[in-house]
């Protein structure tokens, strides 16, 4: 349904020789309750379904994904204190969901300062059997023409198929499992997507999650990453800059491993090219002790203001053409092929029904473009910025 409303948009602007526009709810409805960024950590495990030959963005078991067992959702008035069960306060997962909470407060209050006027609407919801999440979304700002930050705390339970599995990849994984039982888990995240209105302005996601089983799994994902529609080397600089580094701070060797594998993910296959100009990308990160990699994941989510916010009070107030607008518009569109098409996270919430539509694509921006066979000019900007999304290059 979602790519038949794609196509159909392209269609209407060829007939019409007017923007193809794919429309996200501007505020979400009360109670919105999911985030994709734990779809993504529940998807991560499910993914092992797969065998290692396989397109992990278009394979998938629907049986064992339909027996994943979450509660029902509601809406609350009033935002809980915590959102998990535990009753400990010095716990990972109660200081995991404590830091999360922290980091959408600063960002959520960063952002609100940069733009000036749009205000962020908050909306929570609770989960029955414990668990619950916090969706937060700026729309129709001055800066900001739709930005989301959602954090998702889940309870649940897979099924032994997918247990099984991913024994297949991992032999010590949920070792004291018996066939036929499930296997509970918990999961918990915060995501972002934040789209400027003016093209001079990059967009940025983030995701940051743990995830774990009663079986004493544990693993750690997330990453930030940017996408911008016109090439400013400075800006690209500085982010990438920045996450250098906080990565060096904790081992020398993950700017380049989690730049590479942002790179590869972040790929619209058929398109040839990548979403943006990347960032970093982690996922099952649990080499080490937990506790060291909480304190990685916190550094990175706390330096997503100071990555982003300052390329955007650059560029904010800069004039631009219908041209150059219209250009940012197409490359939204990009930006919408990925998430629907490739991106686990999205694929899995729709796929599965496990959470609500506007939830899940509060990704997407509110205008994109498709234009039939469009290429841009030998030697301009926009030329310049796709061979760049064409080939991945270094930044720092």
């Amino acid at each position: 349904m979602f790519l038949q409303t794609v196509n159909q948009g392209a269609k209407i602007w060829e007939q019409a020789n007017e923007p193809a526009t794919l429309q996200a709810s501007p505020l979400l409805s009360v109670g919105l309750s999911f985030l994709a960024g734990c779809t993504l950590a529940v998807f991560g495990l499910a993914m092992r379904l797969r065998s290692a030959k396989e397109d992990p963005a278009i394979t998938w078991n629907d049986s064992a994904f339909s027996m994943l067992s979450l509660g029902t959702e509601q809406s609350v008035k009033e935002v809980p204190k915590v959102l998990g069960r535990d009753k400990d306060e010095n716990c990972l997962r109660r200081r995991w969901e404590a830091m999360l909470r922290r980091g959408q407060d600063k960002i959520c209050a960063a952002i609100e300062e940069c733009d000036g006027e749009g205000k962020f609407r908050t909306d929570a919801w609770v989960r029955d059997g414990d668990g619950g999440g916090i969706s937060r979304v700026l729309a129709g700002g001055k800066v900001w023409e739709k930005a989301g930050i959602n954090l998702s705390v889940i309870y649940g339970s897979m099924p032994w198929e997918t247990v099984a599995a991913a024994r297949e990849r991992q032999a010590g994984y949920a070792k004291n499992a018996k066939p036929g039982e499930r296997l509970p888990f918990f999961a918990c995240g915060l995501s972002c997507v934040m789209h400027p209105r003016n093209p001079h302005c990059p967009t940025m996601h983030f995701n940051y999650r743990y995830f774990e089983t009663e079986s004493g799994d544990w693993w750690f994902g997330g990453g930030t990453d940017i996408t911008p529609a016109y090439l400013n080397e400075e800006d690209m600089k500085h982010f990438h800059g920045t996450y250098k580094k906080v990565c060096d701070k904790h081992d020398k060797g993950f700017y380049s491993k989690f730049k590479k594998w942002a790179d590869e993910y972040f790929v619209i296959k058929h398109r040839g090219e990548t979403r943006g100009l990347g960032g970093i990308f982690f996922d099952d990160l649990n080499d080490r002790d937990p506790m060291t990699i909480f304190a990685f994941s916190e550094e990175c989510l706390n330096n997503v203001v100071s990555s982003y916010v300052p390329i955007i009070e650059k560029n904010k107030n800069k004039a631009f053409t219908e041209e150059q607008k219209r250009w940012q518009l197409m490359r939204r569109g990009r930006y919408v092929e990925f998430n629907l098409v490739y991106d686990r996270g999205t694929i899995f919430g729709l796929k599965t029904g496990l959470g609500r539509v506007e939830s899940i694509l509060m990704t997407l921006p509110e205008v994109a473009r498709w234009e039939y066979d469009h290429h841009p000019e030998p030697n301009s900007e926009e030329e310049k910025v796709l061979k760049c999304f064409q080939t991945p290059r270094e930044w720092v």
